[in-house]
């Protein structure tokens, strides 16, 4: 039987290996011919020599991204043991850096290859989908874009917005007043922003108006300038919506539309128009079209057997 031994020089076995070495275990179910042991700062491997090498290929990958970003979550382990090769993980080193110093001085950054992928594309081209399921980071790594320009005076305002199809555009039926009405619709969006800018100050952002928070309907007529828009559930736009929406670009503007096709809450027969969209610009210059999938979800790893679970039925119907 051949063996492999590998010993970590300048990374911590423990933060690497994960807590009662899950990250090892992970490793193993990957490489089931595999036997795998780990003991202080070594790792020993016993197999075949092929899969010998692609292990000590993989293994390789999965160090630099440690040193990189000092930081390995199944999410990531599960992607470099599965990725076609390197190439396929690379992406900017700007790309990873904090993109803003939020609220408690939580660091907030593009945490996956794919978001990565997200910044770069956004740094660009100035209109981007991001196209992926839900707990993918879409809106959240975009607000963080948006605040970002915004602290850094690249825009003089933030407008996000979203299509209210589950109230038929129509809010009346629900009470109170129109911020009222909007509010638990927008949450999703007030919820990126308190991560990202103090309570005093997000509020004097959106009393003044640097930062607005709409549906879409607002949108109408208007020309977006020296702005970065959101566009979020953009699945969820019709045809005429989504041509108004683009057509509102301004100069110095950043739009990015974000959405899941597979989440489409329009009425029976209506074309979403953000899967026209995506057909119809995907060769246009100047525009960007990112992809996230089951492997970007950085909410709790229930999430991603979820996603799974539903589209092994979606895939059988």
């Amino acid at each position: 039987m051949n063996e492999l031994i590998i010993e970590l020089t300048e990374i911590s076995p423990q933060d690497f290996f994960g807590q009662r070495n899950e990250n090892i275990e992970l490793l193993k179910k990957y490489f089931p011919k595999l036997k795998i042991v780990a003991r202080g700062s070594k790792i020993k491997v016993y197999g075949d020599e092929e899969l010998l090498e692609e292990f000590d290929r993989r293994f390789d990958m999965l160090t630099n991204h440690f040193a990189k970003y000092n930081k390995l979550d199944e999410n990531m382990i599960e992607r470099v043991l599965t990725s076609n090769g390197q190439e396929e993980l690379t992406s900017s080193k700007s790309s990873g850096e904090v993109l803003v110093h939020g609220v408690s001085g939580r660091l907030i950054k593009a945490q996956t290859v794919n978001q990565r992928r997200l910044v770069d594309a956004c740094k660009k081209d100035d209109m981007v989908f991001a196209i992926g399921p839900a707990g993918t980071g879409k809106t959240y790594t975009g607000v963080a874009l948006a605040v970002k320009a915004l602290k850094e005076k690249q825009v003089r305002r933030i407008i996000l917005t979203r299509p209210a199809v589950e109230a038929g555009e129509n809010l009346g039926f629900l009470p109170g007043d129109l911020k009222e009405k909007l509010d638990p619709y927008m949450q999703p969006l007030y919820d990126a922003l308190r991560d990202m800018i103090a309570p005093e100050k997000l509020e004097k952002y959106i009393e003044d108006g640097t930062i607005q928070i709409a549906p879409m309907a607002f949108m109408r007529g208007r020309t977006l300038d020296n702005a970065f828009v959101i566009l979020d559930e953009a699945q969820n736009t019709t045809h005429a919506q989504m041509k108004m929406f683009l057509t509102r670009m301004g100069k110095n503007a950043k739009f990015l539309l974000t959405g899941d096709p597979g989440q489409i809450d329009l009425p029976r027969r209506v074309i979403s128009g953000l899967k026209e969209a995506l057909l119809i610009l995907k060769n246009v210059e100047g525009i960007s079209i990112v992809y996230l999938d089951d492997k970007d979800v950085i909410r709790h790893k229930l999430v991603k057997k979820v996603i799974d679970a539903y589209k092994n039925i979606e895939h059988q119907n």
